[in-house]
């Protein structure tokens, strides 16, 4: 059965395209954008025009490992409440929110700044092997926050981050060769390590190449790959670069220019895997949604526009992160499968032709969550009708109050029995177009029978599925049940 397009064009799916909680350096595939860099007290930046400056003006700057957008974001009046699952995560050892949570004390986002907590959550995590949190330990280490000051330990940590494949640990590890700080003085390495960082588009490490290349350390002199690394940098923001560019264009021909742009046009930043594949390094996750699980042996239901084209995903749940992979998808009917291991609190599924105009159904989900957290929330409505948006049969309209974040939830009855999934929202854009006006809560949910029809064609599946759930329970039963059924879906 194939999607009515009209109809797909009137609903905006419920899935949350991100930046969010994990990630990497604006242009690097770290789970942080570079959010600052790091320049020696004693050091004041040195004046391009000056014929007596050094070729590395810029040589003590570092990248960070991080930037606040991608820590689950929020605002500094966020409460120690707020905070809660974070450490109640960090604490059972995820090393993931051991990280997050060193973050929040870094910056003084809901608790008291604090860099030696800081530090020590950085410690826990990286020890674990995250490379985010080694990048963000060497960096503790390279200023002497929270931790004693030694460069030799900043590059060490950087080192394991770098093989790792995270690019501002590359690229600080690149600064302490180009340096000889913690590390023997050695041009060639450094030069290897920007050369890591930049073709993944750390726009810092690009800039520190163009200075390799322009003044010929660490390789043959070479004005056009030089120039070629400080445009993309410039691009990237890395406003030396732009200095550096004009100045090196004096030295260049029209031609050497226009093949350097050329090189420019055609570069594509790629990620580096790195050579130690047990990395916890986790990428900015492209979106987020919700899932509920149906076995207690781990298979779980979500909207396939929530996993749609996912290299990875992570589940969080109540034990920690957790992979997950996806089994099989129905396209049309938006429904994807997906199995994560363990043992786990399901959800019975209940045909949805039992379903009556009136009746109450809730949801357990995790909306957005840079904004809300990550605790779970519950919204509670009516079915507002039988069919979907121009009647499309497929649909419940719902006037739960769901939001992006909330697809691939279980809408459950009263009994605490699934009668469909959680998937979009009537397109503002379209109803004003068509009426003038905005919509006010007209939300739908994929119909349950849709579900049991697509678990028929997995029989391992559909063998194990509770049995509905026909007598009365206590409002607060069933919202219990759907809670522990509930995880956060991470899409990378």
């Amino acid at each position: 059965m194939k999607a009515n397009p009209l109809a797909c064009a009137l609903l905006v799916l419920l899935a949350v395209a991100v930046q969010l909680p994990f990630t990497s350096a604006a242009q690097t595939n770290t789970r942080l954008p570079d959010f600052g860099q790091v320049q020696s007290p004693a050091q004041q930046p040195i004046s391009l025009s000056s014929t007596n400056a050094p070729r590395h003006p810029v040589i003590q700057e570092f990248s960070d490992s991080t930037n606040s957008e991608a820590v689950p974001s929020g605002t500094n009046n966020e409460t120690a409440s707020d905070l809660a699952p974070v450490k109640a995560l960090a604490e059972k050892g995820d090393a993931t929110f051991q990280w997050v949570l060193g973050k929040k004390y870094e910056e003084g986002d809901g608790v008291p700044k604090d860099m030696v907590e800081a530090a020590r959550w950085y410690r826990k995590a990286a020890e674990q092997g995250d490379a985010d949190a080694q990048s963000s330990l060497g960096v503790c280490c390279y200023k002497g926050e929270g931790v004693v000051k030694d460069a030799a330990e900043a590059a060490k940590w950087w080192c394991k981050a770098a093989e790792k494949g995270n690019a501002a640990a590359q690229c600080n590890l690149g600064v302490c060769y180009a340096n000889g700080e913690g590390v023997p003085q050695d041009y060639v390495e450094a030069l290897k390590w920007y050369h890591k960082a930049a073709e993944q588009g750390n726009p810092l490490a690009q800039c520190k190449l163009g200075i390799a290349f322009e003044d010929g350390e660490g390789a043959p002199q070479d004005y056009i790959e030089a120039y070629k690394w400080y445009n993309l940098a410039a691009a990237g923001s890395e406003t030396q670069a732009s200095l550096l560019r004009s100045s090196l264009a004096g030295k260049m021909t029209p031609e050497q220019i226009a093949e350097a742009q050329r090189l420019s046009r055609e570069f594509k930043a790629r990620q580096d895997s790195g050579s130690d594949n047990s990395s916890t390094s986790h990428d900015n996750p492209t979106a987020t949604g919700t899932g509920f699980f149906i076995t207690d042996d781990g298979y779980l239901i979500s909207n396939y526009h929530v996993v749609k084209d996912a290299a990875q995903v992570r589940l969080l749940t109540r034990a920690g992160t957790i992979p997950a992979k996806v089994v099989t998808v129905d396209e049309a009917n938006d429904i994807a499968l997906l199995k994560a291991e363990g043992k786990f609190s399901p959800l019975p599924i209940a045909a949805s032709r039992t379903v009556r105009l009136g009746n109450t159904v809730v949801t357990v989900g995790f909306p957005n969550i840079g904004l809300q957290g990550f605790s779970p929330k519950l919204a509670r409505g009516e079915i507002a009708s039988l069919s979907g948006a121009q009647d499309n049969v497929r649909y419940f309209q719902i006037s739960v109050p769901v939001q992006p974040g909330n697809s691939g939830g279980a809408l459950v009855d009263e009994h605490g029995n699934v009668v469909g999934i959680v998937s979009a929202k009537l397109s503002a854009r379209a109803a004003l177009a068509e009426s003038g006006a905005l919509p006010e809560n007209v939300n739908y949910a994929v119909k349950s029978g849709f579900l049991l029809s697509f678990l028929e064609s997995v029989p391992e599946v559909s063998a194990k599925l509770k049995e509905p759930v026909m007598a009365d329970r206590k409002f607060e039963d069933v919202v219990k049940s759907a809670q522990d059924a509930a995880v956060l879906v991470l899409v990378y």
